[in-house]
């Protein structure tokens, strides 16, 4: 079997895999979740469990020589080993899932090197699911995406804290620009690539598997991620954590870097 075979057969248990965790998860949306806090302030449901155990059987089942990574287990460093890691958030934007609002996300990549090769992100409530093969662009339901450029920040349809972004000394007061703000931040990403959007921007912590997926679905459609002082992302590492994270086109990925 060829390298490309095999990727072939990763993306379709990926892809498989994540609509049967979109199926548990909606179940746990219709029917209601118990919730806890994992740490102060950090929620988790019984469908992040029950998510994050189906996926780890699946792709690790089918594939015991890959690592994995996800928020919902505890770490595994072994994982620094594989030269090939599933990175999982069970479900992205707990906060929302609980309130009842179909903001959510699961999301699940398979990096390799320390990069995406493999990207899912799948709002089972919308049903719209992202996905992205390294070199092959990113789908949203199997239409191509095409992350929008040409946008001033100005005037940008932007997913993120207005607050926080106009207390940046470089960027000042955006009254035309557009804000909204979604809890996932692998959905605000997706919706992004889908033209939805013109920039996610966070200056908040993420995590390996807030992102991984995510990143590939934006640069396969021709847009731009890194962290905010522009470093690129690289994943599986001792240390999950990254600064934060922007996502546009190119043009207006390069104003936002410069301006922060």
């Amino acid at each position: 079997m060829t390298a490309l075979d095999h990727l072939n057969d990763d993306h379709a248990l990926l892809l498989q895999s994540v609509r049967e965790a979109g199926d548990i998860a909606r179940k746990f949306f219709d029917e209601g979740a118990k919730s806890w806090d994992k740490n102060p302030g950090d929620p988790v449901t019984e469908a992040d469990l029950a998510v994050n155990e189906h996926l780890r059987r699946k792709l690790c089942g089918d594939r015991p020589k890959y690592g994995w990574l996800s928020e919902e287990t505890e770490d595994d460093l072994s994982r620094l080993d594989r030269r090939r890691v599933w990175i999982v958030d069970p479900i992205d934007g707990t906060r929302a899932f609980m309130a009842g609002r179909p903001e959510f996300t699961i999301c699940a990549g398979l990096v390799e090197d320390g990069r995406p090769i493999l990207g899912a992100v799948f709002n089972p409530i919308t049903q719209e699911f992202f996905d992205a093969v390294k070199g092959r662009g990113a789908r949203c339901n199997g239409e191509a995406l095409k992350t929008p450029d040409g946008a001033s920040l100005g005037t940008a349809r932007l997913l993120a804290s207005q607050r926080e972004l106009e207390r940046r000394q470089g960027v000042g007061q955006l009254p035309q620009a557009q804000f909204k703000f979604i809890n996932s931040i692998a959905y605000r990403m997706a919706l992004v690539a889908l033209d939805r959007f013109d920039a996610t921007i966070s200056l908040a912590k993420k995590s390996d598997w807030d992102i991984a997926a995510a990143e590939l679905i934006v640069t396969e459609a021709g847009g731009c991620a890194s962290a905010p002082d522009g470093s690129a992302f690289t994943y599986n590492r001792p240390n999950a954590q990254h600064a934060g994270v922007i996502a546009a086109g190119p043009t207006l990925f390069r104003e936002i870097l410069d301006r922060l």
